[in-house]
């Protein structure tokens, strides 16, 4: 290495693993910013929770529909993609040992994303954009609003060039051997796909644009959904392919797992870039512009091969904490591994329960929902929102949270304070935002509606609004509101005070949140190399069957719609 690079470049003194000084400036500028706009996204949050609770009812119909429209851009978009461009810098240079590709591409990319994510929210403030994310045409924002996305867009979409700049260094100057790690593998899935949606943006959001502007006509509606949704869904698409990847690697930090078979977990990362995108035609089954074929094609056999990449993450994942578990000596019964995993840890804590989460209540409910039957009866209601949020924020936010845990002490070189808060917070917010989405789902079961305002629909010429057990399951959303807000505040404030105010820990090791202990004696071959993994296989036999009980309970409520004989 050349006296050039290794000025470049600083060793981690708790990994050994090699630290790139440029990548590392810009993982820190993508990581503050996007706690910053998770703070906007939380308060908007817990202000939409207080509406959609009918006893608080808290914003009037205009705060209503701008707020909902700050919230989805900065908790679905802004925080997610600036985290995301963090991980793919620190993915393609400490894990491949490798320089950033271009510090001027980096600063451009960067620019491009701020900028653009400022004039957003400057717009919706100014109340001149309540046009929701989703912006459907013929609902018009002002110009700044489109201009901005677009900035966004194209400034992710050049630092996922950089990201892929420094792959292909680090593979032709040989910074590491054999293929490239699982984790980094997932991310290239992850910029593959990424690449894929911001395309869908700029085709999209450039013509709306130029409307907005009034230099051509306003897009056909049926077209804008059709093409809008190629970015909207699929950007969640990417967010799965990245917590997947956040898991193995928090699966390694935490209790030192590997993967079962490296095979295996390629081949399902393949299986998300060449079928998830399609998952986004569960948006579109009403829309009449689109043809029965695509939308059974899309809801049923592109769809499966998707769902069975996440359940082969689903079971390598927690198979491999097994395994590593057992290997320490923990092979009592089916789930004395899992009992004594470090749960003190909020490392692993957060990343395990969004593993439960997003497996447990956004893939059971997910798959259902993208059946074309099924989605017909719901997609209208509160039970989409229940769906996403398990999927984005318990599953997605949750494992960033924990990466974020050691983020901070290994690239920001900072302590946390009130470390023993922070053991909990993972804990608050995991059953925060399982008590509000199982309140959404139910309450849409209900009828619901997703996006109205009043769903008491005040001052109706016909009577309206839902019964008591209805306003039951609201009152849970509401509660679960609160209590994930208080989990997500506890979080930003932690790593707030620890990057601005922490303890440096440079030129030692990172503080352990946990070690995990071994029962293992030395010379104990046999427990060392136990690769089986039964207690894992009992967790997804219960997930499959609470899959079958959900998804056979939803054909059973189809009949009170269509009359069966």
């Amino acid at each position: 290495m050349s006296n050039h690079l290794e000025n470049q470049v600083r060793t981690c003194d708790t990994t050994g693993l090699p630290v790139c000084l440029n990548a590392q400036k810009f993982i820190r500028l993508h990581g503050v910013c996007a706690v910053v706009f998770l703070l906007i996204g939380a308060v908007a949050a817990i202000l939409l929770a207080l509406t959609r609770w009918p006893a608080v009812h808290l914003l009037n119909a205009e705060w209503y529909y701008r707020v909902l429209t700050l919230h989805g851009l900065n908790m679905l978009i802004f925080w997610i993609l600036f985290i995301e461009v963090a991980i793919l810098y620190f993915a393609a240079t400490t894990l491949l040992n490798s320089r950033l590709f271009s510090k001027g591409v980096a600063w451009a990319a960067f620019l491009m994303m701020i900028v653009g994510a400022i004039m957003v929210d400057t717009v919706v403030f100014q109340g001149k954009a309540d046009v929701l994310m989703t912006s459907y045409t013929p609902l018009k924002a002002d110009p700044m609003f489109y201009l901005g996305i677009i900035l966004v867009a194209v400034g992710t979409l050049t630092g996922v060039f950089n990201f892929f700049a420094t792959v292909y260094i680090a593979k032709r100057d040989k910074t590491y051997e054999g293929s490239v790690p699982l984790v980094v593998f997932g991310a290239i899935a992850a910029a593959v796909i990424a690449v894929v949606t911001l395309l869908h943006g700029a085709v999209v959001m450039i013509p709306t644009w130029f409307w907005s502007m009034g230099w051509a006509e306003a897009p056909d509606p049926g077209w804008y959904r059709l093409v809008w949704w190629g970015l909207g869904h699929q950007s969640q698409q990417v967010n799965v392919c990245a917590m997947v990847s956040v898991w193995y690697l928090l699966a390694t930090l935490t209790t030192g797992a590997k993967p079962l078979n490296q095979a295996v977990c390629r081949t399902a990362f393949v299986l998300y870039i060449l079928f998830i995108n399609l998952a986004s035609a569960h948006h579109l089954l009403v829309d009449p512009g689109v043809g029965a074929s695509w939308k059974i094609w899309n809801t049923s056999y592109a769809m499966y091969l998707a769902v069975l990449a996440s359940m082969i993450h689903g079971f390598t994942v927690p198979a491999s904490v097994e395994v590593a578990q057992r290997a320490r000596g923990y092979v009592r019964g089916l789930f004395s591994w899992l009992t004594n995993a470090p749960w003190k840890n909020p490392g692993f804590s957060a990343f395990f329960l969004s593993l439960i989460i997003f497996g447990f209540i956004g893939g059971i409910t997910g798959v259902t929902l993208g059946t074309q039957q099924i989605n017909i009866l719901a997609h209208n209601t509160l039970r989409i929102p229940g769906h996403f949020h398990a999927t984005v924020v318990g599953g997605t936010t949750l494992a960033f949270m924990g990466l974020i845990y050691y983020v901070v002490p290994l690239i920001f070189q900072k302590e946390f304070y009130a470390r023993s808060v922070a053991t909990i917070q993972p804990y608050i917010f995991a059953a925060g935002i399982t008590l509000m989405s199982i309140g959404m789902s139910f309450a849409g079961s209900a009828g619901v509606p997703r996006r109205h305002w009043d769903v008491e629909f005040a001052g109706a010429n016909l009577a309206a609004g839902f019964d008591s057990g209805t306003h039951l399951w609201l009152g849970i959303m509401g509660m679960g509101g609160v209590l994930a807000f208080v989990g997500l505040l506890t979080f930003i404030l932690l790593t707030v005070a620890a990057v601005f105010f922490g303890k440096s820990n440079k030129g030692r090791a990172m503080t352990p949140w946990a070690t995990p202990k071994s029962l293992v004696t030395e010379g104990d071959a046999e427990a060392a190399h136990d690769e089986r993994s039964p207690g894992t296989m009992v967790l997804v036999i219960v997930l499959l069957a609470a899959f079958v009980v959900y998804y056979f309970a939803n054909w059973l409520a189809l009949t009170d719609v269509w009359h069966v004989r």
